[in-house]
């Protein structure tokens, strides 16, 4: 059995560096962290072990005089000005490209605001990332994740798409031309000004889409490993089951069913943008070893 590890799997660097931020306040003492670091609870607890404390919204309101970091996903508005008033210490560890896309989003909304206009995010509700655009909004962007949430939107009234960073770009392209379906159907036309579709995806999370079906096609087996709060995880582990019936998901090594493997085959592991390196060369050492055979591929 020959078993290899997808060498573009792992996080991205807005994951990386916030971790790495963690880690390096850390040394200097406990670190409050606004909601799960990275949607991937292995990783959790061992930064947990190492000092780091998760809070939600509400214990941010009770909270003083303490450091408090924000994620890759980033933050609304209202955060910032909470900290200001609870004399909180932020240490923003927010992806570049997610703060880029919440300037994009905030000047759009001030735009859309003169004409009437709609800003619409093609997301996951209640997703971090998500709630931090939508504060640049006032709370007031339409969240759309199928086809059923498109009733959400007047037809008449201008609009302007963007989408959630991790989504997928097939996605994407397929809610953008449902609208614009939708806009002919309830205006008689498209004209430029009704409609603008920025595809707002991280290169970096999209172009892993096109490597793992590579991947995927050139194995016998798929092992997927993510936290089950990953989106990216989720969006990107339909990506290899589309392209090798024989891909499964798994959190940890725990929940590796060997009879999945036959002796000769070529596995490979690979994972989520949220998903460390350690865990899934943990998996694949598990599966190597419960075979015995060949060396681990890298």
């Amino acid at each position: 059995m020959q078993v290899t590890i997808d060498k573009n799997s792992g996080y991205c660097f807005g994951v990386e560096f916030a971790i790495q931020m963690a880690e390096d306040e850390m040394a200097d003492g406990k670190l409050f962290c606004l909601g799960d670091i990275v949607h991937n609870s292995m990783e959790v607890e061992r930064l947990h072990a190492k000092g780091l404390r998760i809070i939600d919204r509400e214990q941010l309101k009770d909270l003083t005089d303490a450091k408090v970091l924000i994620r890759a996903h980033g933050e609304p508005p209202e955060t910032y000005q909470l900290a200001l008033q609870n004399n909180i210490e932020l240490i923003d560890a927010s992806c570049p490209v997610v703060l880029k896309l919440q300037n994009r989003v905030k000047l759009a909304y001030d735009k859309m605001e003169k004409v009437e206009g709609q800003i619409v995010i093609y997301g996951k509700m209640g997703h971090a990332e998500v709630v931090g655009l939508t504060g640049q909004t006032n709370n007031e962007a339409i969240i759309i994740m199928e086809e059923a949430d498109l009733d959400k939107i007047d037809f008449n009234r201008p609009i302007t798409l963007f989408s959630q960073t991790t989504k997928s770009t097939k996605g994407f392209y397929h809610i953008k031309s449902l609208i614009e379906e939708r806009i002919k159907d309830t205006k008689g036309t498209l004209e430029e000004l009704d409609f603008n579709a920025n595809d707002s995806i991280c290169r970096q999370v999209s172009n892993r889409e096109p490597q793992l079906q590579q991947f995927a096609t050139e194995r016998d087996v798929i092992v997927f490993v993510s936290g089950k709060k990953s989106s990216n995880g989720k969006a990107l582990y339909g990506v290899c089951k589309q392209q090798n019936e024989r891909s499964y998901f798994v959190e940890n090594e725990s929940e590796v069913d060997l009879s999945w493997f036959k002796p000769a085959d070529k596995v490979g592991i690979c994972g989520a943008t949220s998903t460390p390196m350690w865990l899934m060369e943990q998996v694949a050492n598990f599966i190597e070893g419960a075979f015995q055979e060949t060396p681990l591929a890298h």
